[in-house]
């Protein structure tokens, strides 16, 4: 079966929703128990590693953990499995997983088409992404910044705690600038290319329409998103064995409740429901 260009329905949502998705995530948590788990902890262990690495490397450290959080959509496509055979009343064990990331392409039809290799243009334009903001954010410092930077304490005393620089309000404005248009495209594009046979471009579309649809609400979404994963990297990286399958869970309900793409074909038919396990 083919994708077709059917356009799914963007469903719009109250101010609070996001705060559902947090408490549906946590409930997927304890639902897929290990499985879940051990996505947070090997991101947590990543990112100690990054730092232990790059902790006296500024650039090096910069461009690593914004890699990291904006491939996140991506890393996390296993974690909208588990959701989604929790959903499905299936069991969310490691197989799961395995399957996800090693047996998605089993699933097309067309091995030569844009449809098979959907996913994984994603994650390389999400890190491409990534690559152009640290390498603007390098030009924007190193051209503005009135003493080389070159540790991350350089930048605390330079750029952040420069009383005659507006620079930091100017570097974090570029921030969110180039950050804005990267949520709006992966906010639910990732769970549907999961869920959903479709070309990559219709499912970026359908994101941007779902931000427009719901400004509010996913501004508070961001929000969350970058609130809870600071405090997961501020904990020194262990709040993240919690946080990230807590957001990666949350993500797959967020797009369930944002987006009807019934009439779009299945990328994976359902399995039998497992009769030992009960979705709550």
């Amino acid at each position: 079966m083919q994708p077709n260009n059917s356009t799914p329905h963007i469903k719009t949502i109250g101010l609070m929703q996001p705060l559902v998705w947090l408490v549906l995530g946590w409930r997927d948590i304890a639902r897929a128990g290990w499985p879940s788990i051990a996505h947070g902890l090997a991101l947590s262990v990543a990112g100690i590693s990054i730092v232990l690495v790059a902790h006296n490397r500024f650039w090096l450290l910069a461009g690593s953990l914004s890699g990291f959080l904006v491939v996140a959509p991506a890393l996390a496509t296993s974690l909208y499995a588990l959701s989604r055979a929790i959903e499905r009343k299936e069991k969310p064990n490691f197989a799961v997983v395995t399957k996800t990331w090693l047996n998605w392409h089993h699933s097309s039809f067309n091995k030569w088409g844009n449809e098979y290799w959907c996913m994984v243009q994603f994650g390389v334009l999400l890190g491409l992404a990534a690559t152009g903001w640290v390498l603007t954010s390098a030009a924007l410092i190193t051209l503005l910044a009135p003493m080389p930077i070159h540790t991350p304490l350089d930048f605390v005393h330079h750029v952040m705690l420069n009383p005659d620089s507006q620079l930091f309000s100017l570097w974090l404005a570029l921030g969110g600038v180039m950050a804005a248009p990267m949520f709006a495209s992966s906010v639910v594009a990732m769970p549907l290319l999961l869920d959903r046979r479709l070309p990559l471009l219709q499912a970026i579309l359908t994101s941007w329409k779902t931000v427009l649809a719901n400004p509010l609400p996913m501004a508070f979404w961001a929000s969350l998103l970058m609130g809870f994963t600071l405090l997961g990297i501020a904990s020194l990286m262990i709040g993240l064995v919690l946080v990230i399958p807590m957001l990666g869970h949350a993500s797959w309900h967020a797009y369930r409740d944002l987006v009807d793409a019934s009439m779009l074909p299945l990328r994976e038919p359902a399995s039998a429901p497992d009769s030992r396990f009960k979705a709550l």
